[in-house]
């Protein structure tokens, strides 16, 4: 008790916002994981098929391991102001404005998130002289929202992500694997009762029930996950999101309290909280590589960046200047993939098929 009080004290220091502590039973979960994937609800997302069996049993990832450690570090950069949620979603709206995910336009918080626990596993090790430890921040296969459920950081909400009371959903989570015997804390209640705004508000309608995503339709996915062409059906949903989408956690009451990081790392850069459409996809492929270095983004790479662009110009109000833009890209672009993307695009500017 006295170890995990100060582990607790140790992660405040560290810039945590909570830390709760479960043991590594994760029979329902798997069970529930097992049953999405044969749904093939997870789309082309073939790695969460490949390593299902290490999901269930965190001892493949660290041997002899009895107890995760999650943590909750908020991202909401230091200065937003009150009744942000009501401008985000005033910008899905504002035609020719870019929309990346407020996660996304700061630090790549698996650096930020990986780095801050390492220094906190370290000093356990120090305090215990001994033990193992492995870190995860998104970075191996872990049902992370189900240890950080089971060790009360938060409960799942309708939209299938982690919410707290005193914190809303605009957080990331890690975890410490550990061997030491830790007690371990209580799951907290659900608090979403008959809300069911995250539903209502899903452009693509990927939210099927509650607690029921269908990946395949969710706009985070399309735009950052998935590798081939956008389905035709679904790239006028998509609005002006260029880079994942907050709609569902924007709606949320919830958030209302989601707390600002305080870390300098969850600034915005690049302006990517207004840029344009067109701004970003004058970007060459060096600018992308140079002004995203350090970025989230940058693993979807310059193709994908590209062909989300043309999807969010393809629902822009048509005007000359893109698809004076379209045009001069689509006679040089060497991607099949974008070019069909362009050419869509294209035709949703003009009217006319090309």
């Amino acid at each position: 008790m006295q170890l995990a009080a100060q582990i607790r004290a140790w992660a405040g220091e560290l810039g945590f916002g909570a830390v709760g502590i479960a043991d590594l039973e994760l029979a329902t979960a798997s069970a529930r994981l097992r049953e999405w994937l044969a749904q093939e609800r997870h789309g082309t997302m073939a790695w969460l098929e490949r390593h299902e069996d290490i999901r269930s049993d965190p001892q493949r990832l660290l041997q002899g391991a009895i107890r995760s450690i999650s943590v909750r570090i908020d991202y909401l950069p230091e200065g937003t102001p009150d009744g942000w949620e009501e401008r985000e979603l005033g910008r899905t709206r504002e035609d020719g404005k870019a929309i990346v995910a407020l996660y996304a336009r700061g630090r790549d918080y698996h650096k930020v998130v990986r780095a801050r626990l390492a220094d906190l596993a370290q000093r356990i090790r120090e305090a215990v002289r001994g033990g193992g430890y492995r870190v995860l921040c998104d970075s191996a296969p872990a049902l992370e929202v189900e240890l950080a459920t089971k060790a009360g950081i938060g409960w799942r909400g309708k939209h299938t992500l982690l919410l707290a009371r005193e914190a809303g959903s605009m957080f990331f989570l890690g975890e410490i694997l550990t061997d030491l015997p830790l007690p371990v804390d209580a799951p907290t209640t659900e608090h979403c009762g008959s809300c069911t705004r995250c539903i209502d508000v899903c452009p693509t309608k990927a939210i099927l029930a509650p607690y029921v995503l269908d990946a395949r339709r969710c706009i985070s996915y399309l735009t950052i996950e998935h590798e081939g062409p956008i389905p035709l059906e679904l790239r006028p949903l998509l609005g002006n999101r260029i880079y994942g989408c907050d709609d569902c956690q924007l709606v949320c009451p919830w958030n209302r309290y989601a707390r600002t990081s305080g870390l300098a790392d969850f600034d915005v850069r690049n302006g990517l909280d207004g840029a344009s459409l067109l701004e970003l996809f004058a970007w060459s492929r060096e600018d992308f590589e140079r002004r995203l270095e350090g970025s989230p983004i940058r693993r979807i790479g310059y193709e994908r960046w590209s062909r989300n662009l043309a999807v969010g110009l393809g629902n822009a109000r048509p005007a000359h200047d893109i698809a004076t833009a379209l045009q001069g890209r689509l006679a040089t672009e060497s991607s099949e993939m974008v070019a069909e993307h362009l050419r869509w695009a294209l035709e949703r500017q003009s009217g006319l098929p090309l």
